[in-house]
């Protein structure tokens, strides 16, 4: 069950492989996460020293849940992936210029999770031609409702 999306990065990058990490998150941030108050469109991950963070996710606090912490809202999450995973991450980012991209927050057998996509960015004119690509698969489907 999806929590966020994040559609930008499916329109700014080409998503060459997806994995799913767990994330370390406090209970606050469980509590606001369940009320839908998460933010992962101008988030990014990095790769240091053989761990995997998320930086720039925003978990807005809620005012009654988080009473007795000093809430940062925005403050790094350690992600939560295999040892061949990370590795395989490490080779591929700083090899191949690839990057590392927050796709989805979802919950997973009651845990919150989040898919990260290994990703290549896309020019201006892969961008339009997605775009074009969209625009005739509508009208293509427009144009086989009004013929049947």
């Amino acid at each position: 069950m999806s929590i966020v999306n994040n559609k930008k990065a499916f329109h700014d990058y080409f998503i060459e492989e997806q994995f799913e990490a767990g994330i370390m998150l406090e209970g606050w941030e469980i509590k606001a996460i369940r009320a839908g108050r998460a933010n992962i469109k101008e988030s990014y991950v990095i790769v240091r020293d053989g761990e995997v963070f998320i930086f720039g996710m925003h978990i807005t606090p809620l005012t009654q849940a988080s009473t007795h912490v000093k809430p940062d809202p925005i403050r790094t999450r350690k992600l939560l992936l295999h040892a061949a995973q990370i590795s395989k991450l490490i080779g591929k980012v700083e090899r191949a210029g690839f990057t590392l991209m927050p796709l989805d927050l979802h919950y997973q057998r009651g845990r919150v999770k989040v898919q990260i996509g290994l990703a290549k960015g896309k020019k201006l004119h892969d961008k339009r031609e997605a775009e074009k690509d969209r625009d005739w698969d509508r009208e293509k489907a427009r144009l086989m409702r009004t013929k049947i």
